[in-house]
C-alpha cells in the first residue's frame, strides 16, 4: 500500500510564544485537512513600534491525500 501527502508552508504569527504560534497554524490546517505531521523550519520575531514581541514562525504542515 502506498501513501500520499500533501505538503503545505504556512506562517503563524503570535505575541505569546512561538509555541503558541505553532499551535495556530497547525489547529487552523487541521480544520481543512486532518493533519498528519508538521515541521517548524524557520523561527523568528521582531519588535512592534510600541514595544510588544512578535513570534513569527513557519511550518511545513502535511496530510495524507
Amino acid at each position: 500500500m502506498s501513501v500520499t501527502f500533501e505538503v503545505v508552508e504556512r506562517v503563524g504569527v503570535s505575541y505569546e510564544s512561538s509555541s503558541d504560534a505553532i499551535k495556530k497554524v497547525v489547529s487552523d490546517t487541521h480544520k481543512e485537512h486532518k493533519v498528519s505531521w508538521f515541521e517548524v523550519i524557520e523561527e523568528r520575531g521582531r519588535v512592534t513600534d510600541d514595544g510588544k514581541v512578535e513570534f513569527q514562525v513557519k511550518v511545513k504542515v502535511g496530510y495524507k491525500l
